[in-house]
């Protein structure tokens, strides 16, 4: 058992909390564990100008973490002048991950723009970050079509992300903010509803790690993001009709 009391492949509790923002087209407040997360899709009639007359849109992320998000506080990024490395390498896992669910062409010269607002963190921000922020988009797209601004939905499928390590010897699944300060091995893994994989993310710590504990990592994750979409199905199921906003 872990200090979680979970078993070694359990995820988390996941809670989401629809429509938190009042404004954005699309808003969720997720949580998994006691990390959480605010996650708003807003969607504006303009694309990057590398785009403009390409008939095509584009999907964009920002991520941020509160000061008192962690046990002390952290200065506010905009205080600093701009943001850190990690919160541009985590920006552009959360874009990345999207970009991979939507087709361009159907959505139209429209952006996208999602932000990812972390309240609490205990680990797992950025894959966290990733199932809100695909949540909240489902919603932004399903109020467009309602409104008659889409023909149809862009979205290609639904996607999960989770993180995955090696801690004592034994692999785990969604680590906690302990579970992944000690681990020996590091994976965040994104990955779309037919299990193909968007993102893979493994660090070692120290020792290298071999290609069996590698397969072993990704069959867990790729468990824990089926078990992921299954949850964001039950919990849009009375908002979205499913056979509608994913292309088939």
């Amino acid at each position: 058992m872990r200090i979680d009391g979970r078993n070694n492949y359990a995820l988390r509790p996941m809670q989401v909390e629809l429509d938190y923002s009042k404004y954005a087209e699309g808003s969720v407040l997720i949580s998994f564990g006691d990390t959480k997360v605010l996650c708003t899709a807003t969607i504006e009639e303009r694309v990057p100008i590398f785009l403009k007359n390409s008939g095509t849109g584009w999907v964009t992320a920002e991520y941020s973490m509160l000061p008192r998000a962690t046990e002390t506080r952290n200065i506010r990024e905009s205080s600093k002048g701009k943001p850190s490395g990690r919160t541009q390498e985590i920006q552009r896992i959360i874009g990345r991950a999207l970009r991979a669910a939507v087709d361009f062409k159907t959505l139209g010269e429209r952006t996208i723009f999602v932000d990812c607002d972390v309240v609490q963190a205990d680990g797992g921000t950025r894959t966290t970050s990733i199932n809100g922020a695909f949540i909240a988009t489902l919603l932004a797209i399903d109020r467009l079509i309602k409104k008659r601004a889409l023909i149809k939905s862009p979205i290609k499928s639904f996607l999960a992300a989770i993180s995955v390590g090696v801690v004592n010897g034994e692999v785990l699944l969604d680590l906690n903010y302990k579970e992944d300060s000690s681990a020996a091995v590091d994976m965040n893994v994104v990955a779309t509803e037919d299990g193909k994989f968007v993102e893979i993310q493994g660090t070692a710590e120290e020792d290298p790690f071999s290609d069996v504990t590698l397969s072993e990592m990704l069959e867990v994750a790729k468990m824990g993001i089926s078990e992921i979409i299954e949850m964001e199905k039950e919990i849009i199921k009375n908002r979205l009709d499913l056979n509608q906003i994913i292309v088939k």
